[in-house]
């Protein structure tokens, strides 16, 4: 059933043990909007905990408490009485879904979420879930910590692009000023996620040469295969190394996770990608999303192209001449001219 704010601040206040929980894949938003909850509730003298069932990047350790986040192990449970599922909809929080059938309370901003189970807030003008727990912690007459603000903020800026994306607004450069006024340092924030060790970046520039341009250089997309994907702890933010590209509407990134098993980003500048996520099984906001592809990696690669394509096509993104010039041009066979 959909929920107010404030409807969803008195579900809170009437649990009292709670599992937090946020989509597979987790990006700063989910994990930020996930232990900024975590500290509320417990601040609130509930018992919380965050269950997330996938690795989670080192770069995020910048978040207070990041290391109590669990990672459900088989044949696990946890006793609670409200499952609170954040950034996501209801089915890709992966085995987390096993540890309680308590009612399911969902926290989302992604216009994809249209999953009509439990009781849920969704705010698509948010540009970030924490944006959306921001105002919730008001509506609770919560206490924003300095450590919860760090969570908040991370959140916001990650989804954003450090503010750059068209997702940013008023209300989210408002949101972020408070949260600095509380004691978050951007600059510590942004220098942590950027942060890269000499392997990371040489193995960024393999990933990087995978780069191909498809549809007369309107789409561009970056592989990640099996071998690869086993030396890559983190492919957070390489999309943006190709989404830059002057031609390119469209940018992608597939990796092998598993045998058939593919997980998807997009980004783009003009086409609305969460539908082409929508597509394939995925969601998220219109300028960036996700999808999984449960086949070989030459399978999805096959798939998502020509779903990208199609999309654009039928949409005006491409015109007809551009959708039949399916020529691949390879960053790794590109030779720069004699003037340069």
């Amino acid at each position: 059933m959909k929920i107010t704010l404030a409807e969803t601040a008195a579900k809170l206040k009437a649990a009292n043990k709670i599992l937090l929980t946020a989509h597979v894949n987790p990006d700063g938003d989910a994990i930020g909007a996930s232990l900024a909850m975590l500290q509320i509730l417990r601040e609130m003298g509930k018992t919380a905990q965050v269950y997330i069932d996938d690795k989670i990047p080192t770069n995020f350790s910048v978040m207070p408490f990041e290391e109590e986040i669990r990672r459900p192990r088989e044949d696990e449970t946890f006793d609670a009485d409200l499952l609170v599922i954040l950034d996501t909809a209801p089915d890709r929080i992966g085995n987390v879904q096993k540890l309680t059938d308590a009612p399911i309370l969902n926290i989302d901003h992604h216009v994809t979420n249209k999953e009509a189970i439990g009781d849920w807030y969704i705010e698509a003008d948010a540009a970030a879930t924490c944006e959306i727990v921001f105002k919730l912690c008001h509506e609770l007459g919560a206490q924003i910590t300095r450590n919860i603000a760090v969570c908040l903020y991370t959140g916001l800026a990650t989804d954003t692009g450090f503010f750059n994306y068209s997702n940013t607004k008023p209300a989210t450069l408002r949101a972020a000023a408070e949260l600095v006024e509380l004691g978050v340092q951007p600059n510590l924030i942004s220098e942590q996620l950027e942060k890269r060790s000499f392997r990371d970046v040489k193995i960024m520039s393999a990933a990087v040469l995978t780069t191909k341009l498809f549809y007369n250089g309107k789409v561009a997309g970056m592989f990640i295969g099996e071998e690869l994907q086993r030396k890559v702890d983190n492919t957070e933010g390489l999309i943006d190394l190709i989404r830059v590209i002057d031609t390119v509407d469209v940018a992608f990134l597939i990796k092998s996770t598993a045998e058939n098993v593919c997980r998807v980003s997009l980004r783009s500048k003009m086409t609305e990608v969460s539908n082409i996520a929508k597509r394939l099984g995925g969601g998220g906001h219109i300028r960036a999303a996700g999808c999984t592809i449960n086949k070989s990696f030459d399978e999805a690669k096959q798939i998502l192209i020509r779903t990208i394509g199609e999309y654009m096509l039928e949409n005006g993104y491409l015109r007809p001449a551009e959708y039949e010039d399916r020529e691949e041009i390879s960053l790794a066979d590109y030779e720069l001219p004699d003037n340069v």
